[in-house]
């Protein structure tokens, strides 16, 4: 028997149920219901920065509830999906919680997606509206919102944020709806649902309890030693996992903190934030990491602990934040999938610096297995496997892929190659998927593969992860041109991939042409021999 869940999501054994309900992981509590508490308990105090907008919890509860009773009149029921695909703006928080007030499960697309991916969401979620600014960084998201729905037939609604055009409706000019009382929620549903790194084909809907969220921040908070004092900044997007509820946003709600919201991750922006706000705890992943601790001249007064995840962070980078920054570093390792290592914030610096932090939680049970699935000797290297209170049991209709990614007894095979040292913590050491790791952002080999072999011009392309001192690892694409044919490059080829509503973040940062590629002994291209000779 398992826990009762979204359509097109595994539950959890009923054994592992009553065990978390138990053991406290697990409460009856839902987000939506969390901030109404948060409210009550911090009222005057600021939850928000955004801009020139200071928020107080009662003010961020009493707007949504008015997103919520406005979403409901337009139709919105609860078990709907929405795609959300707003910047770091206090719209993004109100909106979040109008929605899960309702029962209705937001969908969270990072700003970077574009029309491919935005309609791959709405259609794999059956989603009723896509919800987004007007223009932001210089992209009309209306237009975008507006070629969606004529694709995807379930979606009726494109709310924005800002001026709306013709098919569109601003967020501003929902309607007042009544005041009755909220649907009941239940803490065992999906809350919403986090996109996956796509390092498998197309991008997974990954589904997240309200009772497993709402623990996942509780607990990071806990370990972060967030209290009501401190100053939160999210350098990076809210939707993404990391800064969403790692604490997060989510977690220093949970104490009464102030979350200061940066529009973009830009050096100039953030470490502006950082001093005008006296921003106390961040987020962020090696290559912003790299730039402050490059361009900061002095140690930042209020800073006490900078998060470095999203990708690792190599050794020499993590030993030099404390005398740059003046704070101390926190490694995260972890998936929007489930489990969260951390180290510790009693951990010696020497220990910190190189590896990336230990499980959070008593129930989380790791495996570090071989290719068979036989767990390896004590500090060999191995896949990651796991599961646990927070760690999901299956995508979101994806069984087809579902028994690829976890095992009959519901351990989640991460991808991630890693040592474990007899202290409990991991290092991390590579992926078994086909995935490269730009910067914190999973680009799905195939996928840009798929998208470069639309191009009459390219016969074949390989796609591979080269070392690179700021990204950690650049994108590299091998390609074959047609017979006869000049393989576009630079602006060219950038242009063609946005015309396919790629990502930026996916596009190559180098490309290499080849008469051809080097194949395997069952004629599959060899992308070791190829990595080996580009490194070379």
């Amino acid at each position: 028997m398992t826990a009762p869940l979204l359509d097109g999501a595994l539950g959890w054994p009923e054994d592992l149920v009553e065990r978390y309900v138990r053991e406290g992981y697990w409460r009856a509590e839902t987000l939506g219901g969390l901030l109404r508490e948060w409210a009550d308990r911090h009222a005057g105090a600021t939850a928000v920065v955004s801009g020139d907008e200071r928020i107080t919890y009662a003010e961020l509860d009493r707007r949504a509830d008015a997103r919520a009773r406005g979403l409901r009149a337009l139709g919105l029921v609860p078990g709907d999906r929405a795609v959300v695909h707003l910047p770091n703006t206090a719209e993004f928080v109100v909106t979040l919680f109008g929605l899960l007030r309702i029962g209705v499960i937001p969908v969270l697309a990072l700003p970077a997606h574009r029309a491919s991916e935005i309609e791959h969401f709405a259609r794999l979620a059956d989603a009723v509206a896509y919800i987004g600014p007007d223009v932001h960084d210089g992209f009309d998201h209306r237009d975008l919102g507006r070629a969606v729905a004529r694709a995807v037939p379930s979606v009726h609604h494109v709310l924005v944020d800002g001026e709306p055009v013709a098919g569109t409706t601003a967020l501003s000019d929902l309607p007042d709806g009544d005041a009755g009382a909220f649907p009941e929620v239940d803490p065992a549903q999906v809350a919403l649902l986090l996109v996956s790194g796509g390092t498998t084909g197309k991008p997974k809907l990954i589904p997240r309890t309200h009772r497993d969220y709402a623990y996942n921040a509780r607990a990071s908070a806990e370990v972060c030693g967030l209290r009501a004092e401190d100053v939160y900044l999210a350098c990076l997007p809210l939707a993404h996992n990391f800064p969403l509820a790692c604490p997060g946003m989510l977690g220093a709600f949970g104490v009464g903190a102030t979350v200061v919201l940066a529009p973009v991750p830009s050096p100039d922006v953030t470490l502006a934030l950082v001093e005008a706000e006296r921003v106390t705890v961040t987020a962020v992943v090696p290559p912003l990491l790299r730039l402050w601790v490059d361009l900061v001249p002095a140690p930042l007064p209020s800073l006490r602990l900078v998060q470095v995840g999203g990708a690792k962070c190599d050794e020499t980078l993590a030993r030099r934040v404390r005398p740059a920054l003046g704070c101390a570093v926190q490694q995260v390792f972890g998936m929007a999938e489930g489990l969260l290592n951390f180290t510790r914030l009693d951990d010696p610096d020497d220990l910190v610096a190189v590896c990336q932090g230990r499980p959070l939680c008593p129930a989380d049970e790791v495996r570090v297995v071989d290719r068979r699935g036989a767990d390896v000797a004590p500090g060999e290297r191995g896949e990651l496997w796991t599961r646990g209170p927070y760690t999901i049991r299956g995508y979101y209709r994806a069984r087809e892929h579902d028994p690829v990614a976890f095992t009959p007894d519901g351990f989640y095979r991460t991808g991630d190659l890693v040592r474990r040292l007899p202290t409990g913590h991991l290092v991390v050491e590579g992926r078994v998927k086909d995935v490269v790791n730009r910067g914190g952002e999973n680009v799905s080999a195939s996928v840009l593969e798929e998208h470069l072999l639309a191009h009459p011009a390219i016969a074949a392309a390989a796609v591979v992860g080269l070392p690179d001192d700021d990204l950690g690892e650049a994108v590299c694409a091998a390609l074959v041109p047609a017979a006869g044919a000049t393989v576009p490059r630079g602006r060219q080829l950038r242009a063609f991939l946005a015309e396919r509503g790629l990502a930026r973040f996916m596009y190559p940062d180098r490309v290499v042409v080849r008469d051809v590629l080097p194949l395997t002994a069952v004629g599959k291209i060899d992308k070791r021999a190829l990595a080996e000779e580009l490194r070379s």
